[in-house]
């Protein structure tokens, strides 16, 4: 059975926290070797709960279409995004893919189902933003991927 992307429902929160999880673990282990022990825990205390938190806000929100890649009845991805109507821009808020469906285009089917949808409610521009650390490098190749351009920022952290 071909990838398919159908709209999130209620059903769908813990399969998408759970895979959420899972993508994510590398990227906080990544931060914690960048930012150490002693930054590490006060930027980032409970990263787990705050993604599980955040899955469900952007899940329960009337503002953010949430949308989810399934491949034989099992999600394994999912794009958030939400449009701003008075700027007509479109801006994807999370995108998050398996583990073990990375580097297979479902990220790429993703980016590409959320631009299509914001072309239609005539959005003109698309941003998102995605972190520059080498756990980040399958989100940028999928961004490239999808045509958008990136603006190279940096976020500095000091213990006092």
């Amino acid at each position: 059975m071909p990838l398919q992307i159908r709209p999130a429902n209620d059903g769908d929160l813990e399969a998408l926290s759970a895979l959420t999880l899972l993508a994510f673990e590398p990227i906080f282990a990544s931060f914690q070797g960048i930012l150490g022990s002693q930054i590490y825990p006060i930027v980032y205390p409970d990263w787990q709960r705050s993604q599980r938190e955040w899955v469900e806000t952007i899940c329960a929100s009337d503002k953010i279409a949430v949308w989810v890649a399934q491949l034989d009845g099992t999600a394994i991805g999912l794009v958030a995004y939400e449009l701003n109507q008075k700027k007509r821009v479109g801006e994807v808020q999370f995108l998050v893919v398996h583990p073990a469906h990375q580097n297979q285009g479902v990220g790429t089917a993703l980016n590409e189902f959320a631009l299509a949808q914001m072309r239609a409610a005539g959005m003109l521009l698309a941003v998102v933003g995605t972190g520059g650390d080498a756990s980040h490098a399958p989100a940028r190749r999928s961004y490239e991927k999808a045509g958008y351009t990136a603006l190279p920022l940096v976020r500095y952290y000091k213990k006092l």
